[in-house]
This record gives structure tokens, C-alpha cells and sequence, in this order.
């Protein structure tokens, strides 16, 4: 029997990001590159554990759990004959829409639909959705008041006489946790039919909901202004609500609505690999582009507008005919203004499009500035990487939620000389402990015994030595004024700070360096070091004679370097095309359970390679049950990723300082 054709609220949703994705999605020929398993997804930003405390401020609710429609449908309206009700996962369907409502309070003929959401929310910032101007909803809540809109309307169609008003029940970031370790009382566990779900501590006391971390925020004014001005254009009809009916129309028809060409494209989910495409499997993207471009499989051949380099004009030249980089000229990105020697926005973004149409793959190092920035550091270098975490449900008594864990760095020096040593680590796993304090004293301890100048990549280490400074004025450890001292020598104050400072010691931010001295074509435009470490692999001839040998982590004197993690580990092998395979695919696997394509997914960033593999790790070892042995494995790969974070930053640094000096250890 074919399953029905429901538009649900994770399809409108996807709809109204792309109304064509419709006929893509759910189709085994066309392959979806988001996660495969919606539990890693919520395992991080604690979407799982949300839904659960949301629960528990409605002691006496009915939760339906069943994923079967007509099932789920039946329990549903037989409790909804009750005068009063609540109930969790509701499920309501009007002709060709099926919505499940996270909370639904029923109290004779009123509603109150709730839809419970794991972002951050406080009435000073966020207020009632609505932008500046007040006559249209903030660009980044759309997608929440959209999805309340939706159910609201299948509701209400369902029962016409009957009032509803609705909410989103959001993370207060203004509220404190009432007791320690209250996240680990909704542990990540399989349920009595095998699917992943949150299983909630029978120790949960009053006292641990005393101080609700969830605030209920009445959202019809912002759901009444997203049916009077939302989806008017761009969509196959001419308002909010009448687009819910056309879609659903299209969606159970099994139509394509015509793709549009946008900047957005670039992400759009329903792409494959060529390998995906030889095995059959169709491309999303392909098939719009061809559709409305009329290009054969040898136009995607070209690099296109989208991937300029943090370029907002694609819309605009896609307006006027200009996709592939061979057809834009210099007047279509813009003239740089108050040029200084550091490449420009502007300028590395022509700079891309140039090399790119006159097919030259050689790499832009400006030499001459990149001498005068290195000629100021004091060696030795330290190369440090921090993994975080920041979840909604506080581990801590006092904390807030989404406030930031710091559970491991890497550390790894490089002398005047060349030597290279792996220097120092720090990892705190334990569940329910609030590591940040002995993070501080520990990378204190790494690095208050010179004056050698610190490198990180990306503002990320300074954001969070800064919010560990405010925590640190706010408590009681006997040490913090000398932590504090520490923490504001070595970096600069943030905008939201009271303070203002700039510490002697202030880190170097590397991914700066690439940006204003650096740009090989070879990463297509991208500074994440996930690009950047594999394509100066391949240009430096001096790293690739330097770790093509077996001295990471050998005891044999002379060249080796000393590793806390690896033994005699060669970082450069080179595949059957004669290019060097990157690093990072050939550590000890993070996961066994999850596909590589996850895997590859949760690497993505633009910051240090694996921070959201990192990130998931620390959530399983905090969140789930797992044996002695695979919390001591994860840990163990926990300590090789990030490790190799810091080892891409020395690899990086040795290359420049090559192409700068011509300085080479091995000679």
C-alpha cells in the first residue's frame, strides 16, 4: 500500500526554503547530503533533551509515541474528547496536511499549541519576532514562526470553532540551572521500540525544575503578520496561506514546481558525488540548473558565482545572466576602497575569479609582508586548539543555558631551530563536571613559562578565554584574580565585554594571516583550515620531505618530534592521482556507528576541521550510557583529532616560513 502524501511541517518547512525541493525529497534516486541519523543532528545543540524538560512542566500530559499515522490519529482524537487535556505529539490531519504539535493544551474549546524549540531567547533581544521597523518578522526567527504558522493553520481548519492561541517555549539564556548535574538526568538512550530518544532519570526532583531554564513566548502577532506579508513572492501562489494549500497540492500530486536560480542553490541539499552519479543517483541541483539553464553535465565543469569567496552580489549577477566565472568581469565585484597592503575583501575575491579564468594554479603568498608579521614573533611559537561544547540544559548549578564548556586543547611548540614538539594536551570528559577552571590552569601552565607568541585559528579561543574570564569574576576559586591576570594576557577583549584590554601575549589569529597573505586555488576559495591544510600539503615540497617519513612520534633523536598520541606516525601519502591524501581521513575512526557521509558532514566548518565531530563526542560521553572501553576509545580519538588540529597549524606555519626564509631544517 503507498503511503500517503502528507505535507508535514519539515517538508513546508523545506518548501519555503525552496518550494522544488518538494519533488527531491524522500526519494531514494536522489540523495539528501544532510545527516543520515536526526539524532546526531540534536545530539549537540540538545534538541532530544529540550523536548523531554518541556514535558516535564506538564506532569500530567499523555505522549503519544507511535509513528504510524492512523495510529496516532486515533489515540489523538480519542483524547481529545476529554474537556481538558495535554498532550505531546498530537497528531492532526486536514485533507492533504499531517502535523505532529510538540505540546497541545486542550481547555474546552480554546488551544494552546506549543511548539518547543532548543534556540536561545530573552525578551530584550528577541522581543515579539518582528524586525527593527516592526512591519516584518526578523529574518532569523522566520523559520520558527513559519513552522508555528503552519500548524496553527492545520489546527484551526481542523477545529473551526474553536480558538487558538500559540507559542513557541524557547531557551531562556537569561535564566540559572537550580541544581548540578541536571543535563545528565535526561540521558540519550534507545526506547522500547529501538529508536533514539531521551530517557529521563527517575531522581528528577522538584527542585531540579524549580528554576525553569524554558520560557513560553505567545507568538500571534508574529504568526498573524507571516500570513498578511510572508511567501508572496518566489512561490506557486500569492500568500501564506494559500501556498500551504498549493504545495500540499503539488507534494501528494508528486509535480515539480519550477526550480529558481539563486545564491541559495549552493546549498541546497539534493547534490551527489560523481561516484553517486555513476552508481545511478541523480542530482537535485543538476537537474535545476539544467532545467532552467539549459547546461549540459560539461557546464558543471566551470566554477560558477557561488563560489566566489564570501561574495553577496551571486543574486544579482545570476539576474543577469552571469553564472560561470568566466564571464564576470571586475566591475561585477566592486572597486576596493582604502586599499592597504593586506589583500582586501574585494581584492581576493577578484584575485579567485582571475586565476580562476586565466586557469593559473599558481599560489599568491605576499612575501614581503608575511616576513614583516613573522620578523615580530617570539619564539617559541605555542599553536593551541580548544573543542567546546554549549548546550541547553546547564551541567551546573548557576550556570546558564547555552553557557560554554571547554573540555580539551591541543598544544604544540615550534622552536627557533625547527624543532617541533607536541607539547601539552588537556581533556576533562567526566559527566556532570564543569571543566573550565582546570582548563585554565592547565593551559596556564603550558604557557606562562615564556614569552613566545600563541597562534589559534579563527577568534574562537579568544571568544572563549573571554567568557571563562567572566565566569571566573563571578565564583569563588581561591586562584581567580591570577587566572583572570593570565587570561587577559593573552587576549584582546570582546564587544561584549565591560572591560576593555589587549594583552601583551594577544594570540595571532591564523585564519587572518591566510586571509589578508594567502590564497592557493586549490581551496576553492575557502580558508577553513579543512581546505587550507590539504592544498599546502601539496604545494610545499619542504612538508612534503619533512613528514613523508616516520618522525611524528618517533624516539630516534635528530628529526623526530615528540607526540603525546601517535608513534612514528607519516602524515604524507599520496593516493593513485599523485596528490597528497588529506590527514584527517586516515585518523582512527571517531565513530563506528555512523556513516561516513555523517562523518563527513559533522567535519564540515569554518573554523578547525573537526569541531563538530569533536563537539558530538563530548555530547555522547556527557549524554548517553556506553561501556568503560568505548568512553576510553573515544577519548583516545578525542586526543588524535585534536592534536592533528594543532599539528595542521605548525604544518602551515613551517610551510610559510619556508616560501618566506627559505629556511629548511633538513638540509
Amino acid at each position: 500500500m503507498t503511503k500517503p502524501r502528507y505535507l508535514t511541517k519539515s517538508r513546508f518547512k523545506m518548501a519555503t526554503e525552496c518550494p522544488t525541493k518538494l519533488f527531491y525529497t524522500g526519494k531514494k534516486e536522489y540523495p539528501n547530503t544532510m545527516l543520515d541519523d536526526p539524532f546526531l543532528a540534536a545530539l549537540a545543540d540538545g534538541g532530544h533533551q529540550v523536548g523531554e524538560l518541556a514535558k516535564q512542566y506538564y506532569p500530567n500530559g499523555f505522549d503519544i509515541t507511535t509513528l504510524d499515522y492512523d495510529e496516532a490519529e486515533k489515540q489523538t482524537l480519542e483524547l481529545l474528547a476529554l474537556d481538558e487535556v495535554v498532550i505531546f505529539e498530537p497528531a492532526i490531519r486536514f485533507n492533504n496536511l499531517f502535523i505532529r504539535i510538540d505540546v497541545l493544551v486542550k481547555k474546552g474549546n480554546h488551544f494552546e499549541l506549543i511548539e518547543v524549540k532548543a534556540k536561545s531567547y530573552s525578551t530584550k533581544d528577541n522581543g515579539d519576532f518582528h524586525n527593527k521597523k516592526g512591519d516584518k518578522l526578523d529574518s532569523k526567527w522566520k523559520p520558527y514562526i513559519f513552522d508555528v504558522a503552519f500548524q496553527k493553520h492545520v489546527l484551526k481548519n481542523f477545529f473551526p470553532k474553536s480558538t487558538v492561541s500559540s507559542y513557541l517555549m524557547l531557551v531562556d539564556k537569561t535564566a540559572t540551572c537550580a541544581t548540578d548535574g541536571l543535563n545528565q538526568k535526561f540521558v540519550l538512550a534507545k526506547d522500547e521500540h529501538n529508536r533514539k530518544g531521551v530517557s529521563v532519570s527517575s531522581s528528577l526532583t522538584k527542585e531540579d525544575l524549580s528554576n525553569k531554564l524554558l520560557v513560553k513566548v505567545n507568538v500571534d502577532k508574529a504568526v498573524q503578520l507571516a500570513y498578511d506579508t510572508e511567501l508572496t513572492t518566489g512561490m506557486p501562489a500569492h500568500s501564506f496561506k494559500e501556498n500551504i494549500t498549493a504545495l500540499a497540492k503539488f507534494y501528494q500530486e508528486d509535480q515539480k514546481i519550477a526550480p529558481v536560480i539563486k545564491k541559495k542553490c549552493k546549498t541546497c541539499e539534493f547534490q551527489c558525488s560523481m561516484a553517486d552519479e555513476q552508481n545511478g543517483k541523480l542530482s537535485g541541483f543538476k537537474s535545476c540548473w539544467k532545467e532552467q539553464l539549459r547546461w549540459s553535465d560539461a557546464d558543471f565543469d566551470n566554477k560558477t558565482v557561488l563560489d566566489i569567496w564570501n561574495f553577496r552580489g551571486a543574486d544579482k549577477l545570476i539576474e543577469q545572466g552571469i553564472i560561470k566565472l568566466v564571464d564576470v568581469e571586475p566591475e561585477h565585484i566592486g572597486e576596493v576602497e582604502n586599499k592597504i597592503t593586506a589583500l582586501a575583501l574585494k581584492e581576493r575575491q577578484w584575485l579567485q575569479v582571475e586565476k580562476e579564468q586565466n586557469k593559473d594554479t599558481s599560489i599568491y603568498f605576499d612575501t614581503d609582508s608575511m616576513r614583516n608579521v613573522m620578523a615580530s614573533w617570539t619564539y617559541p611559537l605555542h599553536f593551541i586548539d580548544f573543542e567546546t561544547s554549549a548546550v541547553a540544559i546547564p551541567f551546573y548549578k548557576g550556570m546558564s543555558p547555552y553557557e560554554g564548556i571547554a573540555f580539551q586543547f591541543s598544544h604544540h611548540m615550534a622552536h627557533a631551530d625547527g624543532r617541533i614538539e607536541h607539547a601539552g594536551e588537556f581533556l576533562n570528559t567526566a559527566k556532570g563536571e564543569f571543566p573550565n577552571f582546570e582548563f585554565v590552569r592547565a593551559l596556564k601552565a603550558q604557557l606562562e613559562n615564556d614569552q613566545g607568541t600563541i597562534f589559534m585559528y579563527s577568534p574562537h579561543e579568544n571568544s572563549y578565554l573571554n567568557m571563562i574570564y567572566r565566569q571566573l569574576n563571578n565564583s569563588n576559586e581561591l586562584d581567580k584574580d591570577e587566572l583572570c591576570e593570565f587570561i587577559k594576557t593573552i587576549t584582546r577583549s570582546t564587544t561584549s565585554s565591560k572591560e576593555n584590554w589587549c594583552g601583551d601575549r594577544c594570540m595571532v589569529d591564523m585564519l587572518d594571516l591566510v586571509k589578508k597573505y594567502y590564497y592557493d586555488p586549490a581551496t576553492n576559495g575557502s580558508n577553513s583550515i579543512k581546505y587550507v591544510l590539504p592544498a599546502i600539503l601539496n604545494s610545499s615540497q619542504h612538508l612534503q620531505e619533512k613528514y613523508s617519513k616516520p618522525i611524528y612520534g618517533s624516539e630516534g633523536g635528530g628529526d623526530s618530534i615528540n607526540s603525546l598520541n601517535f608513534k612514528e606516525k607519516v602524515w604524507i601519502e599520496f593516493n593513485e592521482q599523485g596528490k597528497v591524501k588529506d590527514p584527517y581521513k586516515h585518523l582512527p575512526k571517531m565513530f563506528t556507528d555512523i556513516t561516513d557521509h555523517d562523518v563527513e558532514l559533522l567535519s564540515e566548518g569554518d573554523e578547525l576541521n573537526n569541531g563538530g565531530l569533536a563537539l558530538t563526542a563530548y555530547a555522547r560521553l556527557q549524554f548517553t550510557h556506553m561501556s568503560d572501553y568505548e568512553r576510553e576509545e573515544l577519548k583516545k580519538a578525542l586526543l588524535c583529532y585534536c592534536e592533528t588540529d594543532t599539528w595542521a597549524m605548525v604544518a602551515i606555519y613551517e610551510a610559510w616560513r619556508a616560501m618566506v626564509t627559505g629556511f629548511n631544517p633538513l638540509d
